[in-house]
Order: C-alpha cells, then sequence, then structure tokens
C-alpha cells in the first residue's frame, strides 16, 4: 500500500492526487507515525515468515508420516522420501567444467584430425585399451 492510499484509506478525502500525495508525505515526516509505520510493516514481515515457516513445517511433516506410514515399495514412501531430501538439499545439480585455455588455432586443428578420422572410419577418441576381437581361450 502506497502512503497515498494509506491516506485515502485513513481520510475521507475528495482532494486531488498531488494534494493527497503532499498531506502523505507530510504526514510521514512526523517521527511518531513514520515510526509507527515502520513497526507496522515488521510486524507484517514476521506473520509472512511465520506463514511460510509453519506451511514449510506441516508440508515435511505430512511427507515424513507418508514415508513412514506407506508400506513396502510404495511409490507414495519413495516419492516423499525424494522430496524431503530436496527439500534439505540433498539432491543438488553439479556442474563440473574444465576450463582449458586453447588458442583457436588448436580447436581448430584438433576438429579437423578428428574428421579425418571420422573419414578414415576410425574411432575419433581411441580407446587406452582396443578390445580384442578374438574370444579368450577357456581353461
Amino acid at each position: 500500500m502506497t502512503q497515498a492510499d494509506a491516506y485515502r484509506e485513513a481520510y475521507d478525502t475528495q482532494g486531488s492526487m498531488a494534494t493527497i500525495h503532499q498531506s502523505a508525505s507530510r504526514l510521514m515526516q512526523h517521527p511518531k507515525i513514520s515510526a509507527r509505520v515502520q513497526v507496522l510493516i515488521a510486524a507484517r514481515e514476521r506473520a509472512i515468515v511465520q506463514s511460510t515457516l509453519s506451511d514449510r513445517e506441516k508440508v515435511l511433516g505430512k511427507l515424513r508420516e507418508w514415508m513412514e506410514s506407506a508400506s513396502g515399495e510404495d511409490s507414495m514412501k519413495i516419492r516423499s522420501a525424494e522430496l524431503l531430501g530436496k527439500s534439505v538439499g540433498l539432491f543438488k545439480d553439479v556442474t563440473i567444467s574444465s576450463d582449458s585455455e586453447r588458442t583457436p588455432s588448436e580447436v581448430a586443428s584438433e576438429i579437423e584430425q578428428r574428421l579425418q578420422q571420422l573419414v578414415r572410419g576410425a574411432d575419433p577418441k581411441p580407446s587406452q585399451e582396443s578390445p580384442s576381437t578374438e574370444p579368450e581361450p577357456v581353461h
């Protein structure tokens, strides 16, 4: 709610918008009024936080209940455990990136080598151990 809205709600006024804004601004200059407004805003914010925490606890409690009461491999049990884990940050996507600094010419050279290997029918990333095509003898 803006100062002007609060002024309109508190006072039955038919004044112009400019007059309402000026009057509301003037009232907010009084230390007692601005202090009271700050107290009310803080109380509203605390109530929102309390409500959010209460809702979170209700949801987590219900998930715990379902997880513990579900039978065996019940999908509700598994899903409840998953959601509980997500709520405490157990499942986080991890991205590993390697910042190898290569010049554009090195990248171009690597691409050309891989293309040539593909054209020749070779594996572009040869493995360290090449698998043997012959079966091993059984003893």
